[in-house]
């Protein structure tokens, strides 16, 4: 395989798995397109069937309508949902603020390296483009074009390099830190609807192996 900081290209995904409350999670490949739903059901999680080693994910997104206090909303890399010790680069959206996004990424289960964005739109008002650019020695966050965060990798300090999944889930995130982080839940606008369209993983970096 040639060096995987070379591979900018990318195709549509194609399979997508759904960790949990399948019949919350559309996806039509003919469209290129998926929808999480959040309601009375709970969320739902989608991810790449198989993982990556490096390269450029993106989607094009629109958030839930209403009031979405309490619910997080994402696109993000990790090695594994769950694994302590986990990879993970994320784009995640707090439901009390909608005009705003949040980065972070974690080496080997640390994160701690979160940053606030704002978006200059309602993510909710139309389609947006999110882009997670991970190669060896950086990381870029793009919206719509712009880099809005760039991460070079440090001697000595950890970077994410474990191959990863691509994810995205709808979920009720207000009892994290008493509801300060996405606010506290109402629901009064249930079912919340998120739209991922365009949806593309990187071509010649993909991990072709069994899961355990």
């Amino acid at each position: 395989m040639a060096d995987p900081a070379l591979h900018h290209e990318t195709r549509p995904i194609n399979q997508i798995a759904v960790d949990y409350t399948p019949e919350a999670c559309t996806h039509c490949p003919e469209t290129n397109s998926i929808t999480l739903t959040y309601d009375h059901r709970g969320g739902a999680r989608w991810r790449s069937t198989n993982r990556f080693l490096y390269g450029t994910f993106s989607s094009r997104i629109q958030c839930p309508k209403g009031n979405t206090s309490g619910l997080n909303f994402n696109i993000y890399l990790s090695s594994l949902e769950g694994d302590k010790s986990q990879d993970e680069i994320d784009f995640e959206f707090v439901g009390k603020d909608k005009t705003v996004v949040q980065t972070n990424y974690y080496t080997a289960g640390t994160g701690n390296r979160e940053q606030i964005h704002d978006l200059g739109f309602d993510c909710s008002d139309g389609f947006h483009e999110y882009i997670i650019k991970w190669y060896p020695d950086w990381i870029e966050w793009v919206i719509d074009g712009k880099v809005v965060r760039k991460e070079e990798k440090d001697k000595g300090q950890g970077f994410p390099g474990k191959p990863m999944y691509l994810y995205a889930s709808v979920w009720d995130a207000s009892y994290i830190d008493e509801g300060r982080w996405t606010g506290t839940y109402h629901g009064g606008d249930a079912p919340y609807v998120c739209h991922y369209k365009d949806i593309h993983v990187p071509l010649g970096t993909e991990m072709v192996e069994e899961e355990s």
